[in-house]
This record gives C-alpha cells, sequence and structure tokens, in this order.
C-alpha cells in the first residue's frame, strides 16, 4: 500500500445492488464515519440498525420529480469535488456551509438488465437511465485525490480489509484503481444506452461502433499452450449463455473447450425436440433427435464413434439418470458435458461411476430459451467484419423439389435435420443423417466432392438409405454421383449452380429425391 491515507469522515451511499452493502456500511460506522444515503439505500441501513442521515437534511431540498432529482446539488457535489489542499476551494466550501465528502458508494440503475428484457417497454428502460448517480461517481473519480469512490460489491471485501488494517483510512493507490473502475463502469453504461437507443432508431449498421466486456477468466492458454488466452463476457450476457454456464465439476475449461461448448449451444437452441450434439474441433460429429433424452445420446455417439471420443457432448434437456449411465459405459470418454441441468442420480454417475469422473467437465445453463436474431462479429487485421446470426427459417417450407422422385414424409423430416446439422458445420460441409441421426460429416473442405467422399466414408455402409445436406450448390455433378454410389436417397441442397441440371439429371438416375432450399449456410 502506497501514497497518502484519506481517512473516511463522511460517506454518501446511493446503490441499486444492495449486495453486500451492510457488512461495509457497518465497517465505516465502526471507524466512526458519517453516512448519508437516498431513499432505498437508507431504509436498508435503517433496517439493519445502522444510523444514516438523509440527504434531503444535507442540500436542505426533498427529493423530488419521483426521485429524478435527489443528488444534483452543489452540497452534495460541491463536497465530493472540493479539493483539499486548495486553499480557495476550502474557503468556498465553508462559506456555503459545504462539508467534505470522503468516499462515494454508488452502482447505478440496472439499465442493461432492464434494456436486455424483451418484456421491459420503452418507458420502463428509459427510467432505468440513472443521472445522478453516473455524475457522483465521476465527480468522485475526477477527484481521486481526495475521494473515494466505489462502484461495485465486488470491491467491498477489499475495501473492509483496508479500512480495518488502517483504522478507517484509504491509500492513494487504492483510490487510483477505484476511479480507473469507475471511469470503465460509467463509459460502460453509457454504452449501452448509446447501443440501445441506436437499436431503436436504425434499420442498418451504424456508422460506427463499439464494445464493452468484461474479463471473467484468464484461461492456462489459448488454443495452443504458447498463446495466452483470456475469456471476455458481455455486460449483461443471456441467462442460458456460455457466459452464465455454471460449472457443477471438473477442473478449469479451456479456450477450445470453450469453443466447442459455444457451438454445441448454438446448434442445441435449433431443436424443439430432445436433442443431443456432441462437438469436436468446433464441428458436429455426433447429433441426434428422438423422443426420450438416452436415445438421443446413443445416436450421436453411435453414428461416429471414433471422433466422439473426448468430445463435447450438449443436450437440450435436463441430463437424467438413463442417460448419464450410457455416457458412463466402459469405453467412453467425454471431455465436458454441457445441459440445461443433472438430476441428482446423473451427477452421482457423472463424478463417481466412470474411470474419467475426474477429468470430465458438467456444465449447466438452465433453461435453453429462444434468442432474437444477434450480431455476429470477427477480429481482422485493422477491424472487424460484423453480420448478422444466420438465423434463416429453417422448416424448408418453401424448399422446391426438382426431381422425379418426390420426398416421402420421413425423408423430409430427416431432411429438415441434415440441413439444420450442416448450418454448424464448417464449409464446405456435408451431413448424411438417417433416422433423425448424424452419421457422417465432411467439413472445411476445399472441394465439395472431397466433403462428399469425407461424410460418406464416416457413414459407411450405413448411407444406404440415408439423406444427404449440402451447405451450398453442387459445382458439379460428382459429388451427386458419389452420393448416389453410397444409396444416398434424398438430398437438399441450395441451388443455384450454372450445372444445377447436371445434379438433377444425376438424381434422376439413380432415383433419389432432391429439393432446392433457395439459401446457402456457408460457415468459414
Amino acid at each position: 500500500m502506497d501514497g497518502r491515507l484519506v481517512p473516511i469522515h463522511r460517506v454518501l451511499l446511493s446503490v441499486s445492488d444492495k449486495t453486500g452493502l451492510i457488512e461495509l456500511a457497518k465497517e465505516l460506522v465502526h471507524n466512526k464515519a458519517m453516512l448519508i444515503s437516498t431513499g432505498g439505500t437508507k431504509k436498508a441501513l435503517l433496517d439493519a440498525g445502522i444510523p444514516a442521515v438523509d440527504i434531503s437534511e444535507v442540500t436542505g431540498f426533498p427529493e423530488m420529480l419521483d426521485g429524478r432529482v435527489k443528488t444534483l446539488h452543489p452540497k452534495i457535489h460541491g463536497g465530493i469535488l472540493a479539493i483539499r489542499d486548495n486553499a480557495e476551494h476550502v474557503k468556498t466550501i465553508k462559506e456555503h456551509d459545504i462539508h467534505p465528502i470522503d468516499m462515494v458508494i454508488c452502482n447505478l440503475y440496472p439499465f442493461a438488465k432492464v434494456a436486455s428484457n424483451p418484456e421491459s417497454t420503452y418507458e420502463e428502460v428509459v427510467e432505468n437511465i440513472d443521472i445522478g448517480g453516473p455524475s457522483m461517481v465521476r465527480s468522485a473519480a475526477k477527484n481521486h485525490h481526495d475521494v473515494a469512490v466505489i462502484t461495485s460489491p465486488e470491491q467491498y471485501a477489499a475495501i473492509i480489509a483496508e479500512l480495518k488494517s488502517t483504522g478507517g483510512k484509504i491509500s492513494l493507490a487504492t483510490r487510483k484503481k477505484l476511479a480507473c473502475d469507475a471511469f470503465t463502469h460509467t463509459a460502460q453504461y453509457d454504452l449501452a444506452i448509446s447501443q440501445y437507443f441506436k437499436a431503436q432508431l436504425s434499420q442498418g449498421f451504424s456508422d460506427e461502433i463499439s464494445f464493452s466486456f468484461k474479463c471473467k477468466q484468464v484461461l492456462r492458454y489459448g488454443e495452443n499452450p504458447h498463446q495466452t488466452a483470456a475469456f471476455y463476457t458481455e455486460l449483461n450476457p443471456p441467462a442460458d449463455s456460455l457466459a452464465n454456464a455454471t460449472i457443477l465439476h471438473g477442473k478449469e475449461l479451456s479456450y477450445n473447450n470453450l469453443l466447442d461448448i459455444d457451438s454445441a449451444l448454438s446448434l442445441l437452441r435449433e431443436f424443439g425436440r430432445p436433442a443431443s450434439v456432441i462437438l469436436k474441433h468446433n464441428n458436429p460429429c455426433g447429433a441426434a433427435v428422438s423422443k426420450n433424452l438416452v436415445d438421443t445420446f446413443r445416436g450421436a455417439y453411435d453414428g461416429d464413434p471414433l471422433s466422439a471420443y473426448g468430445g463435447i457432448v450438449g443436450f437440450n434437456r435436463e441430463v437424467d439418470e438413463a442417460t448419464a449411465l450410457a455416457m458412463a459405459e466402459p469405453g467412453r470418454f467425454l471431455e465436458c458435458v454441457v445441459a440445461p441441468g443433472f438430476s441428482p442420480e446423473a451427477f452421482e454417475i457423472l463424478t463417481t461411476k466412470p474411470t474419467w469422473k475426474k477429468s470430465v467437465r458438467l456444465l449447466s445453463t438452465g433453461p435453453m430459451i429462444a434468442r432474437k436474431p444477434t450480431m455476429e462479429i470477427r477480429k481482422v487485421d485493422g477491424g472487424l467484419l460484423v453480420q448478422d446470426k444466420d438465423a434463416s427459417n429453417e422448416n424448408l417450407s418453401s424448399a422446391r423439389s426438382v426431381t422425379k422422385k418426390k420426398l416421402t414424409p420421413l425423408e423430409l423430416d430427416d431432411l429438415k435435420f441434415a440441413w439444420v446439422v450442416c448450418k454448424h458445420v464448417k464449409s464446405n460441409a456435408i451431413v448424411i443423417v438417417k433416422d433423425g441421426k448424424l452419421l457422417g460429416t465432411g467439413a472445411g473442405q476445399m472441394s465439395r466432392v472431397d466433403a462428399v467422399q469425407n461424410a460418406l466414408k464416416k457413414a459407411g455402409e450405413n448411407a444406404r438409405g440415408a439423406v444427404l445436406a449440402s451447405d451450398a450448390f453442387f459445382p458439379f455433378r460428382d459429388g451427386v454421383d458419389e452420393a448416389a454410389k453410397a444409396g444416398i436417397i434424398a438430398i437438399v441442397q441450395p441451388g443455384g449452380s450454372m450445372r444445377d441440371a447436371d445434379a438433377i439429371a444425376s438424381c434422376d438416375e439413380n432415383g433419389i429425391s432432391m429439393i432446392f432450399s433457395g439459401f446457402r449456410h456457408f460457415r468459414h
């Protein structure tokens, strides 16, 4: 600890989040500090038996305009902003009966939380734009040479410890750090407000774009051990997102784990029926839907057991006992399991029965909810690439049949499933599906026919009677010819190639049904 120690005599408290407030207030009072507070905060203090002076007693004015005006007063900001070793400042505040305020404890109205709630009205969002709070925070942060400003309950423990060790004083080093945190806090707050209004007004992309993220975790390393890495989260991430997932068991997640888990969650949200997916190197190597969860896992795992070994497994339902027993069968190894939750029996099985129980990570997201389309962002050298998330209609209702042989209802059901999975495979992408199960994936190939061959190789003999999805059109008929040799009975692809007629001819020659979706799903 270094720098000038400032004794804390007068403290202004005005907080929206009252977590940990009483413990901090008790330590301040223990050190003879006088507490000045506003409405709800003052009530919380008094209810806990902690003396507090109402802010109106300091300003001489009542709170007004439904609480919009309470701290915006010279006796508040003069007490915060006065430089203690500036003779003119000291003289001025004495003349106006203004007393110095040594600490400001203030966190702001929960604007981001309210704005992100789809049920919030415009008026409710606007009312959660804090005015007095940011003004006090910025005043205190500017005058950090004399004033400590605390903006988050996460800071309380360290402040309490310092107050105990110094007899009620705060060091300059701490005040500088608190000021930095305060300016970051208000910048993030204003950014959230700006983004909300831009979204309200704009139908396209803004001329400028800004983001603010908070470091959640410094990772052991990045994609490779020689790369450093960290996980930053949005300030108010969705409840069921990776950022809010709870690690119930297992060691720290790696950079690659986080990428695969996020991809698994994105695919799982596509399905209304019980579903299981298995990710490897950011591509689905297994996926299945069924009436019950255990069958989805068996279908996903059996589609490609070799690739599934050591994979990331995801479910869109709570993991039950039967599903946990299937995962724990001998010869299987799972790196991570993510789901809305785990039954007590399932948790017990996965953390005690398999040989890999110590190494598996179990993550709970809570119920998976429908999402509005969001932006996807990629950093490139010198800038960002920004696009809408690929959230196009996946029911193939507008797909066009282009072959002599027409689809059966079962074939169409499998094609719908294949089309969804294909959207989440790196381009060039081909997937093979039968009976609601992914049997083979051809991912990230430079040639589409190579992607077809890779997917068919994975599917093996199971490809006979299966369906195929291609994320983009076939530039030549060779990919369709390969599918025909393997026994594929139906295909979905976007269409739009100069040689579509050749692909259609191959299907007609081999008794294959084919539909054109009219849109593609590149994923680079």
